[in-house]
């Protein structure tokens, strides 16, 4: 019994280890979504590219389409994403695929008008090769009053 104490020191440290770990992860993931938005307003496909898997999805109000329409979408600015306004993100990993939700408020241009949007986006995660890659991203349209549940 005089291992006991010792032994749940232990147990505590390894879970706060752990949680500590998650929470940086699910950080990590919120800033690359954020990294994301900034690399499509500047229209920086050679940030995106490596980030995109290669049979990642993308569906948007008008259609679904692959990783390569979606960069040229970008690259040819036929939807410009000048700016996303993120309220409020959160990150949930299971192993080695992980889901970002953003509630943000999206101005863009498409088809050369103005048109500003509350979406909630999710995208889908998986690491490989020690890397976080996009694999889908859904723009869902929603209220301006309308809350992700943490």
């Amino acid at each position: 019994m005089k291992n006991k104490p010792l032994f749940l020191t232990i147990i505590i440290l390894i879970a706060n280890t752990y949680c500590q770990a998650q929470n940086n992860s699910q950080q990590e993931l919120i800033k690359l979504s954020a990294d994301k938005w900034q690399w499509m307003a500047d229209k920086n496909v050679e940030k995106l590219t490596p980030l995109f898997h290669d049979q990642s999805k993308f569906v948007h109000m008008s259609g679904t389409w692959k990783k390569d329409q979606e960069l040229d979408i970008i690259k040819t600015g036929s939807i410009w994403y000048k700016k996303a306004d993120v309220h409020d993100a959160i990150a949930e990993i299971a192993d080695d695929v992980a889901v970002v939700w953003s509630r943000i408020t999206l101005t863009a241009v498409v088809r050369g008008t103005d048109a500003i949007t509350e979406f909630t986006v999710t995208e889908v995660f998986k690491k490989q090769a020690g890397e976080w890659k996009l694999l889908a991203m859904t723009f869902s349209s929603v209220r301006d009053t309308h809350k992700i549940v943490h």
